[in-house]
């Protein structure tokens, strides 16, 4: 007999109606058993291929029914029997079992480590080969797999080509320094007491684990126009909070003959495009994240509570158009709020030039335009050596897109394609430009305007989710001191 797919099962009504009070067969975990002094166990059982859960009546008949009765949370078994109508509320159907097979016991059941019980995202943290067995870490998984999924389609679809760009890397993309080193230099037992001979090591020079596939993006979407990367790119930034990783997946587009506004046009068509996916595709799992969250903010002192519930703000993001406004323009709003001039802001706007926080951003999204927004032509002083410089002198062709609840999502610009300009702000942030020589060919054979933008896809998953730790939306997080697993 065929093992069929607990979602199938519970979700097809159509299948539903044809197969009703027929014999099939699933697989799964044991989510809880209730065993009863009348003979009769209900056993729940989930496969992970979606959040619910089938019911599975199992009598004392069975051959082996004492097995069966000493069931406990974590037990994977196979079964076989009729599905029917259920009595009970909560589902449509259920399963009266026939056969009832142990696959995988449970070793001292009273200290299995993922119970029915409501665990503290900080335990299961600790937990991270487990925690994918309850069905918060499972709704999280399933919205991740689709909307990975669904990131190449649309690209796929509006003619992008797919580009594997380099984890081992000799360039750092931002110029921040943050970067992991690669090396086969027995650093372990060598103490160096001068700098290290990195000719003698494995690539001939230092080498290190990427923080952007942008550049070498840009090289494939000059030749072959619209390209995207989509990987894993890794900081060394020694920050210990709820918004940082040390290895995440990126989202990287880079458009030829794109300025700005076409820039910007991609960033929202392509937000608008997941989201509208997520909510019709993933609509279990977001109903009960929503659930979760909800009964999280009850919780919550009233003035620290959110708006918007999670499935609210993802409406809200897809119905709205999206404002777009210059960092002077926003700078000016901040300034003269209430929250500005009441000091509520836990960083006060007061010289042009500053970088926005989050607690900014989501003041402009949520309070002041009730949109999300694009904010554009930002200080040059604050931003890359690679994007366009403005006829101002100050501000470059930069673009942040802010969405409720996280502010920053997207970070982008329009890349500077003339290849004076650029070497001087090479210089001028004190990038070595025999570094990036190649970089710079791409501005001597062929140059035109191009763009692209980055998105962190954890803090996608995040906005999706209604997650609050970043370390929650990724199977293994990689932070300092933390690489167990």
């Amino acid at each position: 007999m065929k093992t069929l797919e607990i979602k199938k099962v519970l979700t097809d009504q159509t299948w539903q109606a044809d197969h009703l009070n027929e014999n099939i067969q699933i697989t799964g975990w044991v989510r809880s058993a209730r065993h009863s002094k009348a003979g009769i166990s209900f056993i729940e059982i989930n496969d992970g291929s979606s959040i619910l859960s089938i019911q599975v009546v199992a009598p004392e008949a069975l051959d082996n029914y004492c097995e069966v009765e000493k069931i406990t949370t974590g037990v994977s078994i196979t079964v076989s029997g009729l599905l029917v109508e259920s009595m009970g509320k909560g589902q449509d159907v259920e399963i009266q079992a026939k056969e009832v097979r142990i696959l995988g016991d449970i070793e001292e059941p009273e200290n299995y480590p993922i119970a029915k019980k409501r665990h503290s995202f900080e335990y299961l943290r600790g937990l991270p080969h487990l925690r994918i067995r309850t069905n918060t870490f499972g709704a999280i998984a399933r919205v991740r797999s689709s909307v990975a999924n669904k990131i190449h389609n649309y690209f796929f679809e509006n003619g992008f080509h797919w580009v594997s760009t380099p984890i081992i890397t000799s360039s750092d993309c931002e110029g921040a320094g943050e970067l992991f080193k690669v090396s086969t230099l027995d650093c372990a037992r060598k103490k160096f007491t001068t700098k290290a001979d990195y000719a003698e090591d494995f690539f001939g020079r230092e080498a290190f684990l990427t923080v952007s596939g942008q550049l070498n993006a840009e090289a494939y979407c000059l030749a072959m126009s619209k390209v995207y990367t989509f990987g894993p790119t890794f900081r060394a930034e020694n920050s210990n909070t709820s918004r940082h990783l040390a290895e995440f997946w990126m989202i990287e587009p880079e458009m030829a003959f794109y300025e700005l506004n076409d820039n910007m046009d991609l960033a929202e068509s392509f937000l608008k495009y997941i989201l509208e996916f997520t909510m019709s595709s993933c609509k279990e799992d977001l109903k009960f994240l929503d659930e979760r969250l909800s009964k999280e903010q009850i919780q919550k002192p009233k003035n620290e509570r959110e708006e918007m519930t999670l499935l609210e703000k993802i409406k809200f993001t897809i119905d709205n158009e999206f404002v777009r406004i210059s960092y002077s323009d926003a700078f000016e709003i901040l300034k003269n709020s209430n929250y500005n001039k009441k000091k509520k802001f836990n960083y006060l706007i007061n010289e042009w030039g500053c970088d926005f926080q989050s607690e900014h951003e989501r003041f402009l999204v949520e309070k002041h335009f009730k949109s999300p927004v694009i904010i554009y032509d930002y200080p040059s002083k604050i931003k890359a050596f690679y994007m366009r410089l403005n006829d101002d002198k100050k501000t470059v062709r930069a673009m942040d897109v802010l969405f409720p609840g996280i502010g920053e999502i997207i970070g982008g610009s329009q890349r500077e394609e003339r290849l004076d300009i650029l070497v001087k702000r090479i210089n001028e942030m004190g990038i070595d430009e025999k570094e990036l020589w190649w970089y710079l060919d791409l501005r001597k054979y062929g140059t035109v305007p191009h763009s692209g933008f980055g998105l962190g896809f954890e803090r996608l998953i995040m906005f999706c989710t209604g997650m609050q730790n970043i370390r929650d939306v990724i199977p293994y997080p990689r932070t300092p001191k933390n690489a167990s697993f």
